[in-house]
């Protein structure tokens, strides 16, 4: 499965939207939308951009398939497009395209717009759980960052690492968003969902991150691009593949895998599941329970008559 999607199918699922009825007639819902475009819209309305790019662009892919509008379509046209999709996707994908066409069509019938909800007949294909290929070891980590030469980079490798944050969130720090504590310090994201949270740092990836300040003023970015703006999320990939590649690790490295190494790692060494969650701001315990399973630390197999 792609970065975050485990997270994003999560958010499909809970995601709950209000029911507006007309006020002469109590059990009428009253229709919000008069198009297939303003259903979309509505839809997304609120997501955070990463988030209503990779819907739009699957609902788009939907609607280009089946070639009719939303109102026409029936339970058929979406398992044919699963089928076409199979072709070419793994079912992870699979699962992610249809999860959110499934979420288009739930609201389109629950704020009136259509007639029923199709994508309630249909079952989501099942697929298999690769987070624990994506977790690379502690030793692994480590050498990423140890062997990055440039200050920055390895400051971002650090505070993704420390913090166990996303990619968006790296890019969008501002100085204003660290505040010092104590002995060290903390920082505030505004995150996905928009919640906002606050992480406290290890003192010596606080102290990396207050001698890469210099004099920079607070409303500046942390990380800078050249021409002195926020980095782009491409370009953090860029830091994070080069890293990874100069440390040796024959893997397909990704931005998000340091904010799985954080989890696996935390829980690993003694940290409750509960701090945890809140440190990488999940919405569901079960999401930061997925790190547990992926690295289980025992193993019934053990208690066997096995030598």
């Amino acid at each position: 499965m792609n970065e975050n999607q485990s997270e994003k199918c999560s958010e499909l699922s809970t995601t709950s939207h209000v029911i507006l009825r007309s006020p002469d007639s109590p059990g009428q819902i009253t229709r919000q939308a008069d198009n297939d475009e303003q259903l979309i819209e509505l839809w997304l309305h609120g997501r955070p951009k990463n988030t209503q790019r990779g819907y739009r662009k699957e609902v788009d892919c939907f609607a280009d398939f089946v070639g009719k509008p939303l109102r026409s379509v029936k339970l058929i046209d979406l398992q044919s497009f699963a089928d076409r999709l199979g072709q070419n996707l793994k079912p992870s994908s699979i699962h992610r395209a249809m999860s959110a066409v499934k979420s288009l069509l739930a609201f389109g019938h629950r704020l009136g717009y259509l007639p029923f909800d199709v994508g309630s007949a249909l079952k989501l294909p099942g697929f298999r759980d690769e987070l624990s290929e994506r977790i690379i070891s502690e030793a692994e980590v480590l050498r990423i960052i140890a062997l990055e030469p440039n200050p920055r980079n390895r400051a971002i490798l650090l505070t993704f690492y420390a913090g166990g944050f996303r990619v968006s969130e790296i890019c969008a720090m501002k100085w204003r968003h660290l505040q010092e504590r104590e002995s060290t310090g903390q920082i505030t994201v505004f995150a996905k969902g928009e919640k906002t949270r606050s992480v406290l740092m290890p003192k010596s990836v606080w102290d990396t991150l207050i001698t890469l300040r210099g004099d920079a003023p607070t409303d500046t970015p942390v990380f800078r691009s050249r021409k002195k703006g926020h980095l782009c999320e491409s370009a953090v990939w860029r830091v994070v593949k080069k890293a990874t590649k100069r440390a040796g690790i024959p893997k397909e490295v990704s931005c998000h895998w340091f904010r799985h190494a954080h989890a696996s790692h935390a829980l690993d060494r003694g940290a409750g599941i509960h701090l945890v969650q809140a440190t990488l701001g999940h919405c569901s315990i079960a999401t930061t329970g997925r790190y547990l399973h992926a690295r289980p630390s025992d193993s019934s197999g053990s208690y066997l008559p096995i030598s």
